[in-house]
């Protein structure tokens, strides 16, 4: 006897199963390529933080000479994030549970680190930078306090933390170390304050990369207090639980804030 003819309803769904299963399997392997290809991406997570107004690798991170400088208390801490280095690989998983915790950030490579360059390269590029912040902050401080530069000299040293994010923090330890608040008290208010962002030699506040990694790295070591670059607000919000955001444009308006904080003052926030 011939063969059955099969339905022409269950030749057609056959067929829709047999196209289905063809077309998930490149599906399926186009993921599987994709999970364990690198991609650009760097993951960062809260970093050191550094008091400049103490010690650190056997010295001061902020020296003076020229001028009479002040036994202050309470500190003033710099902030940094630790990211994954420009020739890590990043999968696709890291990057998903990254996505997911509140303690790391994804960012592209390229907002991290400068482009085409080697690891050694970008550790130059970051001492540069560093440096060239180093300079501004000392220039805006005493630009600030009217203290003229060939007398007064500044010898800021803090080694293995680079980029200009600092800029601010150096600042203001110096503006402390030599005027505190104004009226003999510390610009600290005893305070452990916290803060980031990069600053010109006029004293302008500028806006730096993971600020809302660096909040939590404050709080964990102990600041009520974090200035922030008032562009940021938005990123740091809201903020770890017991720590104050107070924005800041400039170099000025840091030292008021922070002045009108050790006076129970009003003081502006995020």
């Amino acid at each position: 006897m011939p063969a059955p003819t099969p339905a022409p309803g269950r030749s057609r769904s056959r067929a829709r199963v047999r196209g289905i299963a063809l077309g998930v399997v490149p599906l399926v392997a186009l993921l599987a390529v994709v999970g364990f290809a690198p991609l650009p991406y760097s993951v960062a997570r809260p970093g050191q933080t550094t008091d400049v107004l103490g010690k650190h690798g056997g010295g001061e991170v902020i020296a003076v000479s020229g001028a009479p400088v002040r036994t202050t208390r309470g500190q003033l801490r710099m902030v940094a994030i630790q990211a994954t280095g420009p020739h890590v690989d990043i999968h696709l998983g890291q990057v998903v549970d990254a996505w997911f915790r509140p303690d790391r950030a994804v960012m592209p490579k390229d907002a991290v680190f400068p482009s085409g360059k080697s690891d050694a390269q970008v550790a130059q590029h970051n001492r540069a930078d560093m440096k060239s912040s180093q300079r501004s902050a000392v220039a805006a401080a005493l630009g600030l306090l009217h203290k003229d530069p060939d007398q007064v000299k500044v010898k800021l040293t803090l080694d293995d933390v680079g980029g200009p994010s600092a800029g601010l923090m150096f600042s203001l330890g110096i503006v402390d170390k030599l005027a505190g608040d104004g009226s003999g008290g510390d610009l600290t208010g005893g305070r452990t304050i916290a803060g980031t962002g990069t600053i010109d030699a006029d004293g302008t506040v500028g806006a730096v990369g993971g600020a809302a990694l660096k909040t939590q790295a404050a709080r964990r070591d102990g600041a009520s207090v974090f200035l922030v670059p008032q562009e940021e607000c938005a990123q740091v919000e809201p903020a770890p639980a017991g720590l104050r955001l107070v924005p800041v444009t400039t170099l000025k308006s840091a030292v008021q804030a922070l002045r009108a904080l050790a006076r129970g003052g009003t003081v502006p926030h995020c």
